[in-house]
C-alpha cells in the first residue's frame, strides 16, 4: 500500500485536528495509569502498560506544539505502529474514521511533519507523517 491511500484516523489533539495514516493505527484505547519517566522530551508524559505491553505514551498535541503536555491527563490513546515499535498518542478524541486517498500537500502551505492532507467540512486536514515525529522522539532519546 503506498503511502496514505488506505485512509485515516481524523483525530483531535489539543487546538489541532490532524490525520493518523490506518496502517500504523492499531488501536485507540482507553489511557489507564500513565507513569512518568525522566525524559528530554516535554510532550512525553510517560509509560503505560497496554496489552501486556510497557508502551510510552505522548501527548500529540503537546508534540506538536513543542510544548510541556498539559498537567491533566487525557482518557483516550491511540496506538500506533511506527518502523516496528507501539507508541501510544494521548489525545483529545478520535473523531472520524476516513478511507480516501491523501491529497497533496498545496503550494505554498507549511505542514510539517504531513505526508499529505484530506478534506474535512472544517477545512484541509494534514496526514501525519508518524515516522518523522518518531525520528524526532529518538534523537532526543525520549522512547
Amino acid at each position: 500500500m503506498s503511502r496514505g491511500t488506505g485512509g485515516f484516523l481524523l483525530v483531535r489533539a489539543g487546538s489541532r485536528r490532524v490525520g493518523l495514516e490506518l496502517s500504523q493505527v492499531i488501536e485507540v484505547t482507553q489511557l489507564g495509569t500513565v507513569h512518568p519517566v525522566p525524559a528530554l522530551e516535554p510532550a512525553l508524559r510517560g509509560i503505560a502498560a497496554l496489552h501486556g505491553r510497557m508502551v510510552p505514551v505522548v501527548h500529540l498535541g503537546s508534540l506538536l506544539d513543542a510544548v510541556a503536555y498539559p498537567a491533566e491527563a487525557g482518557s483516550v490513546g491511540v496506538i500506533v505502529n511506527v518502523e516496528g515499535r507501539r507508541i501510544c498518542l494521548e489525545i483529545d478524541e478520535a473523531e472520524i474514521l476516513v478511507r480516501e486517498a491523501a491529497l497533496p500537500v498545496p503550494a505554498g502551505e507549511t505542514l510539517p511533519w504531513a505526508v499529505g492532507v484530506a478534506r474535512h467540512s472544517s477545512g484541509l486536514v494534514p496526514l501525519l507523517d508518524l515516522s518523522a515525529l518518531s525520528s524526532r522522539l529518538m534523537e532526543v532519546g525520549s522512547i
